[in-house]
């Protein structure tokens, strides 16, 4: 008899060939070119959609064209170009004064550490995975709303995975560690298109029979 952990290996072989051939060029949806620009990004990405994000980021990267000018900026002046991410003040503070360590202590460079990332004004556990993934190519995987959702239908994780973290523990004991970075990807594009949160569109899904949700009697 084959162990559950052989088992969820498959399962979880079988998924992710199949996102990866259903998403073939899958990329962070945000628009950056600095590395300190995405770091803003995924700030002000909390609670916000990115498509949002990508509506706001150019205006107020022309107004602070460099590291050191968004380090000088004042806190008033980029909540006025923040605003309709939501929760602006914050997000503005952070992004001013992240900024500020960057040059302070990382050199003007964003850091590929786990350790120092955490140390920066408004970066969580998320931002920091997102950014060891996109710009450092670690295997990070940053499990936001759309990850943990899809995770836990399509049955990648159990049930007693309840935090992000927990759901990140358990695919990266079966996600192989070379493809970590675009998994992540994948099952964000999954869940904004497919997996969606209300109504998923099963119809459209090529996890049918894989899937434990399309698999249940009754759909919950």
């Amino acid at each position: 008899m084959r162990k559950a952990g052989d088992l969820m290996k498959e399962k979880v072989d079988s998924i992710i060939e199949i996102l990866k051939n259903r998403y073939p060029d899958a990329l962070c949806a945000l628009h950056y070119e600095k590395d300190y620009e995405l770091m803003i990004a995924v700030r002000l990405s909390a609670q916000c959609t990115d498509a949002r994000v990508n509506l706001v980021t150019p205006a107020l990267f022309a107004a602070y064209p460099t590291l050191e000018d968004m380090a000088a900026a004042d806190i008033a002046d980029v909540e006025n170009y923040v605003r309709s991410c939501g929760f602006y003040k914050h997000k503005a503070r952070d992004i001013v004064l992240g900024c500020q360590m960057l040059l302070t202590d990382y050199g003007g460079k964003v850091p590929g550490t786990m350790e120092e990332l955490l140390r920066i004004p408004g970066v969580g556990r998320k931002t920091a995975n997102v950014i060891q993934s996109v710009v450092w190519g670690k295997a990070a995987l940053a499990v936001d709303t759309h990850v943990f959702r899809v995770s836990h239908r399509i049955g990648l994780v159990p049930k007693s995975c309840t935090t992000p973290l927990a759901v990140e523990k358990q695919l990266m004991k079966h996600i192989p560690e070379a493809i970590v970075p675009k998994a992540h990807h994948w099952l964000i594009l999954h869940g904004r298109y497919v997996c969606v949160a209300r109504k998923p569109k099963c119809e459209e899904c090529g996890l049918n029979g894989i899937c434990a949700y399309s698999i249940k009697p009754t759909n919950l």
